[in-house]
């Protein structure tokens, strides 16, 4: 008589507590990589390079959810703040706190928030659902980005500056999450263990 094969889900509800810690914990700390990795990407574009920062916050959000997408954010930030060089633009033995309160703490800030409402909004949600999610959550990168980049610049120049240059690429970007989403089933099995 053939074994039983275990279903996937059975077998993550059988998964030790540790287990499952242990899981999210790397997750998180493979999620903090990826973000660390996306910072420090810079890819030719125009008006501007641009990184893959949005790209990797989005999709962390998307795939896991808010309470791990937002354990990843909390990873990387307390990681630049004690002078790891995790942000985009930092030298190799990273500034800390000094460049979390520059000109781009606001957006750094925003993608927190983002990584949090996204995560919750595209829950369970489809394609236009997703979308509309990290549109969402790209109105508060930008929204926290330019409330702080308004103490460096002035007032009548913060679209220029803080918004024009970066929306193009950054709605390629979702559309790139939104799509590569739809195409990669075979996270799911990884993600649902640990999905908040």
């Amino acid at each position: 008589m053939p074994h039983a094969i275990a279903h996937p889900t059975t077998a993550r509800a059988l998964e030790s507590p540790q287990a499952r810690l242990a899981r999210t914990v790397l997750t998180v700390l493979a999620g903090t990589a990826l973000v660390t990795l996306a910072a420090k990407t810079q890819i030719p574009f125009w008006p501007v390079p641009m990184t893959l920062h949005t790209l990797a916050v989005m999709a962390l959000a998307v795939a896991f959810g808010p309470r791990v997408a937002v354990s990843i954010l909390l990873t990387y930030l307390a990681s630049g703040a004690v002078g790891l060089p995790v942000f985009s633009g930092s030298p190799e033995r990273g500034v800390g706190l000094a460049y979390m309160v520059g000109p781009t703490g606001g957006y750094l800030l925003g993608y927190l928030a983002a990584a949090g409402v996204v995560g919750a909004l595209a829950r369970g949600a489809g394609f236009v659902g997703r979308v509309g999610a990290m549109l969402a959550g790209l109105a508060l990168v930008y929204l926290f980005g330019v409330a702080w980049l308004a103490v460096f610049v002035p007032v009548d120049r913060l679209l220029a500056v803080g918004v024009a240059p970066f929306l193009l690429g950054d709605l390629l970007k979702i559309g790139v999450v939104a799509v590569g989403g739809a195409l990669l089933p075979g996270l799911r099995g990884w993600v649902k263990g640990i999905r908040s």
